[in-house]
């Protein structure tokens, strides 16, 4: 018998070769699982995006509908992970989505004795802001032998490479 012959008769490839060629029979269908459908397919848009959780960016695709967030997955355009994600990657939607996500930053302003809390769109501007002045104030082209480095000494770290290694 000829090996390709031996591999169809095989029962694990049998069985996943079935009518519907996904490994079962439609028989085994209850009328519910017939009736669902990938909560992608009801996404009204598809926004490319990157997982805040390292340096190494892998690529992410963020399903919504309605204005909300239905899922996300790895996105298989992205030449650094080819849409994949970690753990902590593929939890994204509950860091997003969570009901304990916070909504309001608690923030001390310098010489203040107690916290007030702001909005997360205006820490973030507020943030932003620090970073971009700190970076023009600091930012070092060249080194003392004019080499280049392209750097910012003025920012320690961020959790990764990206604000202190920069091209043009």
């Amino acid at each position: 018998m000829r090996f390709a012959d031996r591999l169809k008769s095989w029962p694990v490839l049998r069985q996943l070769g079935g009518p519907d060629r996904q490994g079962h029979d439609r028989s085994v269908e209850s009328a519910r699982s017939r009736e669902l459908a990938p909560r992608t397919e009801q996404a009204d848009k598809v926004v490319d995006s990157i997982c805040p959780f390292c340096a190494v960016g892998c690529g992410q695709r963020v399903f919504v509908r309605d204005g909300q967030i239905t899922q996300i997955e790895g996105n298989p355009d992205s030449p650094i992970s080819r849409g994949r994600l970690c753990p902590k990657g593929s939890a994204t939607k509950a860091l997003v989505t969570g009901p304990l996500r916070e909504h309001m930053i608690k923030y001390r302003p310098p010489h203040a004795t107690g916290w007030q809390e702001l909005g997360l769109d205006r820490a973030m501007d507020m943030i932003a802001d620090r970073i971009i002045d700190t970076r023009r104030s600091s930012w070092q082209e060249l080194d003392d032998q004019g080499h280049a480095l392209r750097r910012c000494m003025g920012i320690a770290t961020l959790g990764g490479a990206t604000l202190d290694n920069e091209e043009n």
